[in-house]
């Protein structure tokens, strides 16, 4: 299969942009690292609660709120979800 000089060029040019793209990818690594989430906090295996665990749970997330505990710092310490806190009842 004989190419032309129209394929060649075209060729090249994916060749120079795949060339880019590999100078690129160190850059990319220095961004935050996927084993973080919004809030900052390291990406872990959840802990699932219930029972009388998750009841004592929520007491305390509303006790801390109550004692004026910002919903971010709960959120990262306790690895929950800010919208989780502000649902509590």
């Amino acid at each position: 299969m004989a190419l032309n000089a129209h394929d060649v060029s075209k060729l090249r040019r994916i060749i120079a942009l795949a060339e880019k793209l590999i100078e690129k990818a160190p850059a990319a690594k220095r961004r935050r690292p996927a084993t973080q989430n919004r809030n900052g906090a390291a990406k872990e295996k959840g802990i699932r609660r219930s029972g009388k665990e998750l009841v004592e749970f929520r007491k305390m997330l509303k006790a801390e709120r109550k004692k004026g505990v910002s919903v971010a710092k709960l959120a990262r310490k306790h690895r929950v979800s800010t919208a989780y806190i502000y649902s509590l009842p």
